[in-house]
């Protein structure tokens, strides 16, 4: 007898059954530069380890003898019907980990029926990789620039390509302290481009300067050279603007952003989309994202690379949804590595999980079709803790269903 259509048989890849297994597979076929750029968390990786480890401060407490025969494990976000409460993150430079790069997760999340965050740093433009989504949204991670003209242009095509919302990156004021970035002199390599800032203008990233005339001696002619970005500089009251082509070192860093500037300047540019503020971590900035009228809060702390030592996305989830109160949603990045993950999140509050760098592991393993084996693992991996937890729909997972380990191992209910 065949399995009904919601449980049909996995074909599954017998090298990858975990992510845990991906990402293995994933460190061989990356370079040291891509692997260190992808992985590396800030400073000792203390804040990128806690991301991962605090999910293990959770059991799940397991109900049975209910019907759990069918299983809805989908949720509506951006107006779409989502596979699982789950969202590939935005990233930056896909174009590193494989060839395709961000045009593959697109069609990779497009397969599975998933939506997919966009980078401002990618190295596909919003639009070809709005075109590769085709009927599932897509969101746009921006980074407001001091020199909004940027951002502005940024935001205006989003909105004619149809981006349902814009997700403004809150925990970036200064660029957190990557070892690994510095010891390498991390640069992207010339044969790549940061897509988004090389339209319509020769301030982008890879901005040369080279002779327009081309001979049959091209091939013996020097690379030619890029022109040097430099960073914004403070004289006493004097304020320098960043100089020179946009580079994600040089302008995605803004210490002149505020509730009160930042939030109304965005929200009138960026209308009908939705405007999110990604980074919040405490219950006092939840207080002011409502206060300012944001749309959606994620709970961030950018993947553990900018502040060493700071809360772990799932210990700050809970201060953050009880400031909420279900005003507004909730979603959760840092740490997923694993379908109980996104449970655990769900009982504590989230409405909607974003993973990662899984998703570049999967990238680099196989292009569009590791991408789809991330998603499906973890889409399998949910659904499965979904019924042997006795949940069948996602908003019946509270916190009923956790216990808490405390310091000296033992559990209790929350």
């Amino acid at each position: 007898m065949a399995p009904p259509a919601s449980e049909k048989p996995t074909d599954h890849d017998l090298n990858c059954l975990s992510i845990r297994e991906l990402e293995v597979l994933a460190r061989d076929r990356m370079d040291k530069q891509t692997r260190d750029y992808y992985n590396e968390g800030a400073d000792s990786n203390t804040t990128l380890q806690e991301n991962m480890t605090a999910y293990n401060k959770y059991r799940i407490r397991p109900r049975v003898l209910r019907d759990i025969s069918m299983i809805d494990p989908s949720v509506t976000v951006f107006g779409h019907r989502n596979t699982i409460p789950m969202g590939v993150a935005p990233a930056a430079m896909q174009c590193l980990a494989h060839p395709d790069g961000e045009l593959a997760t697109a069609r990779a999340c497009a397969a599975k029926g998933i939506i997919m965050g966009l980078s401002s740093f990618s190295t596909t433009t919003l639009e070809d990789v709005r075109q590769a989504s085709g009927d599932i949204p897509n969101v746009l991670q921006l980074y407001l620039f001091e020199e909004k003209e940027h951002s502005r242009k940024m935001i205006q095509r989003a909105k004619k390509a149809g981006y349902k919302a814009v997700l403004l990156t809150v925990d970036t004021p200064m660029i957190g302290r990557r070892n690994l970035e510095i010891r390498n002199q991390f640069k992207l390599p010339s044969n790549l481009k940061i897509a988004n800032f090389t339209q319509n203008d020769d301030d982008n990233e890879h901005a040369i300067q080279q002779d327009e005339d081309k001979d049959e001696d091209d091939e013996k002619k020097p690379a030619p050279r890029r022109r040097s970005s430099k960073p914004a500089s403070q004289d006493g009251d004097k304020r320098t603007l960043p100089t020179g082509p946009i580079t994600f070192h040089t302008h995605a860093a803004n210490p002149t952003l505020s509730w009160e500037e930042s939030i109304p300047w965005l929200k009138q540019e960026a209308a009908p989309m939705e405007v999110w503020v990604k980074g919040v971590a405490t219950g006092e900035d939840a207080e002011l994202a409502i206060k300012h009228k944001v749309d959606g809060i994620v709970v961030s702390n950018h993947g553990g690379r900018q502040l060493n030592g700071a809360l772990a996305t799932l210990d700050a989830l809970p201060e953050v949804v009880a400031a909420v109160k279900k005003r507004i949603p909730v979603h959760v990045d840092g740490g997923i590595r694993h379908g109980t993950d996104v449970f655990k999140a769900l009982a504590l509050g989230a409405d909607f999980c974003w993973i990662g760098r899984p998703v570049l592991w999967g990238l680099a393993y196989k292009g569009q079709q590791g991408v789809e084996l991330c998603l499906r693992l973890l889409i399998d991996e949910f659904r499965l803790c979904m019924g042997l937890a006795g949940v069948t729909k996602v908003q019946d997972i509270s916190r009923e269903y956790l216990a808490k380990i405390d310091r000296d191992g033992f559990t209790s209910r929350l």
